[in-house]
């Protein structure tokens, strides 16, 4: 069997795709195994579920720091417990140039929209305010342009009379805890597949 490849997931609040991914990383076909949850806020819950599953955490705050400054911090970090991918889990930080140049085609992020649509924040509302039938969530690979990255997968949902954003969210939450999992083990798959001798 490959060796399974070392993941970091970056989170900034209760990391329930972190979870999702985790739990996925469970079983014995999975390719990737967690080997960091990062924080930039070391009171976020998902700190703590991931400690619980015995999976090694790091935070530091990101206030008072250049955004340059702060990704360096995260970058050696990651480094440094020897990932190999990065997982956005609820990350809610731009990222700079210069981070996401040196996870370049390594970095993966669950966003909740049908990209290229309503990138950013506030998706849910934007949806529904749109009067749109449907919304969803993509994976996609992080470049450097906000949500911007090929997509590679999403999923959908109807929006129904009467949803508010919270209705919806909860309802999309569920997608994302399927698509998040699924879509990162074949993007590791197709990676480590790639970079075989001869491949």
């Amino acid at each position: 069997m490959t060796e399974r490849a070392r993941l970091g997931v970056l989170i900034s609040g209760r990391g329930s795709n972190m979870l999702a991914l985790a739990e996925a990383a469970q079983a014995p076909d999975c390719p990737y195994a967690i080997a960091l949850v990062a924080s930039n806020d070391p009171d976020a819950a998902g700190l703590a579920t991931a400690r619980a599953m015995g999976i090694p955490t790091w935070a530091h705050s990101h206030k008072g720091l250049k955004r340059a400054e702060f990704d360096a911090l995260v970058d050696t970090a990651l480094r440094d417990a020897g990932v190999e991918y990065v997982a956005l889990a609820g990350y809610m930080r731009l990222l700079s140039g210069e981070f996401v140049g040196g996870w370049a085609g390594r970095m993966v992020n669950i966003h909740p929209s049908l990209l290229p649509k309503y990138k950013g924040l506030d998706t849910h509302a934007r949806a529904i305010a749109a009067g749109d039938p449907v919304h969803g969530v993509s994976v996609h690979i992080v470049t450097a342009e906000l949500d911007d990255g090929p997509v590679l997968a999403q999923a959908e949902v109807p929006i129904l009379p009467g949803d508010t954003p919270e209705t919806l969210a909860t309802r999309l939450l569920i997608e994302e805890h399927r698509l998040y999992p699924a879509t990162l083990a074949e993007f590791v798959r197709n990676a480590q597949f790639r970079s075989r001798p001869g491949a």
